[in-house]
């Protein structure tokens, strides 16, 4: 079982036998493909030494930036799971007492987690299914930008502008653009 903790730039796995005891230290790589075949060589490393034929690898669907590692692992069959990042908050206590963070910490409880059953099989979106899901999210994130955007002038204009409403409903081109000259009642 490999645990990785997936950052921003460099990603720190832990490997462990299928009863959770690890087999080395915890190891950082890059999230690059640089990174990546060296994350490949390490599993390929421990799978001769410990004579293992399978391995699984887990880790937390963090923002964007485990997609890259999951396709270079796809393109090479390596099967991935993922476990939720609310399950890693709350066994990290367990692991040593502690609610401290570190990514080797992290790596470690995810392969815990792995090992004892608590992780998702992601679906492998293609094609149209891929581009739909993805210009869903897109819509969504751009009309809730909207509506925070909207809620902050509202509250500007709350406390410095409180006529503003009464002349104009809503916030159409010709409100932004007396706005944009006037921001103020003065």
């Amino acid at each position: 079982i490999l645990g990785i903790d997936i950052a921003k730039h460099t990603h720190y796995g832990v490997i462990t036998d299928d009863r959770g005891r690890e087999l080395g230290k915890a190891f950082p790589f890059k999230q690059s493909l640089e990174g990546f075949n060296k994350l490949l060589k390490t599993i390929h490393h421990y799978m001769e030494k410990y004579q293992k034929t399978d391995i699984l690898v887990g880790f937390e669907p963090t923002g964007h930036y485990w997609k890259n590692l999951a396709a270079h692992l796809m393109e090479h069959c390596i099967p991935f799971v993922t476990v939720n990042p609310m399950h890693v908050n709350r066994a990290k206590e367990f692991d040593d007492n502690s609610q401290t963070k570190n990514d080797q910490k992290d790596a470690r409880v995810i392969a815990k987690l792995v090992v004892t059953g608590n992780f998702n099989y992601p679906r492998h979106l293609e094609g149209i299914e891929r581009e739909l899901r993805e210009g869903a999210s897109l819509k969504k994130r751009l009309k809730d930008d909207i509506s925070a955007t909207k809620n902050r002038i509202t509250g500007f204009l709350d406390m410095y502008f409180p006529e503003f409403n009464k002349v104009f409903k809503g916030y159409g081109k010709q409100a932004c653009e007396v706005l944009k000259l006037t921001p103020f009642p003065a």
